[in-house]
């Protein structure tokens, strides 16, 4: 059969991938991974995050997962799901409880319209595309912080990495207020990403 250039135009968009969604699959799959190869023995291990061990570390990202459908999908108010997603969300199985939340923020944001809409944040409205943004750098610097805590490897990937400094970068000053990173660092001359990465969050590594 032959096909006519409307149908070639419209195959091809099809094809597209959305760069965004892309990142974000990525950022869940660098994290997943390290949640995966978490031993019995180390959820209680501390990591660079003040006062959170392993679990704790987890437990805050499968949180997050979680928060997506409700805000994109739903577009719920901050306070119509109150505690909702407070205390511990890992159960026996914490890579089971990672791998389902996980799969609920990818559907949410990959769901038709998605990005295009606005989101209802603590801070205020804003756009989806910003929240997915944000959701992915948390992901990349928390992926680093699991990978430190048990020993995995820390060199994460370097399109990841880009993306993080240059979302993070303009509010890198403002995210030692909550507590779960330190004041921002002078990076050495010639630092490449990953310790660009570090150093606006107050990460030090060897």
């Amino acid at each position: 059969m032959t096909r006519t250039t409307s149908d070639t135009a419209d195959t091809s968009d099809a094809a597209v991938p959305n760069p965004l969604l892309t990142r974000h699959a990525e950022a869940q799959d660098l994290f997943g991974d390290r949640v995966h190869a978490v031993r019995h023995d180390q959820w209680d291990v501390a990591t660079p995050c003040h006062e959170w061990t392993v679990r704790d570390l987890v437990n805050h990202l499968v949180s997050e997962q979680l928060w997506v459908p409700v805000l994109v999908r739903d577009g719920c108010m901050i306070e119509e799901v109150g505690d909702t997603f407070d205390g511990d969300l890992l159960g026996p199985d914490p890579a089971a409880s990672w791998d389902t939340a996980a799969h609920s923020a990818r559907d949410a944001f990959a769901a038709p319209g998605a990005l295009e809409r606005t989101v209802h944040l603590s801070y205020g409205d804003t756009p989806a595309t910003a929240y997915c943004a944000q959701t992915i750098a948390d992901l990349v610097v928390h992926a680093w912080d699991l990978s430190r805590a048990i020993g995995f490897e820390e060199r994460l990937p370097r399109e990841l990495l880009k993306f993080a400094v240059e979302e993070i970068t303009p509010y890198a000053g403002d995210l030692e207020k909550s507590g779960l990173f330190a004041a921002p660092v002078e990076p050495p001359v010639g630092a490449d990403e990953q310790t660009r990465l570090l150093c606006l969050l107050g990460r030090r590594a060897p």
